[in-house]
């Protein structure tokens, strides 16, 4: 399955319980960048892919790009400069 958002927006991974999760929606809002959450223990095989971007682990948040790349548990201003590039 592709991942890939549309321009100026991203996918991120997360859980429930996940407070570095909360805290990057929470900035994000904030900030006005549109996202696509999708709580890997809710959506079958997304953990799967998470867990293939991170070397083996199911670390989120896992953030997916325009441009394909990913990032684990990225700052606000990674996010901005990513999505702007």
């Amino acid at each position: 399955m592709d991942y890939t958002p549309e321009a100026s927006s991203i996918t991120m991974f997360t859980t429930e319980w996940c407070g570095y999760c909360a805290r990057l929606k929470k900035q994000l809002d904030g900030a006005g960048i549109a996202y696509t959450e999708i709580d890997i223990e809710n959506v079958e095989g997304t953990a799967d892919y998470v867990a293939s971007v991170n070397g083996g682990n199911q670390t989120v948040p896992t953030v997916v790009f325009p441009d394909g790349s990913t990032a684990t548990n990225p700052s606000l201003f990674e996010v901005r400069e990513r999505i702007s590039a």
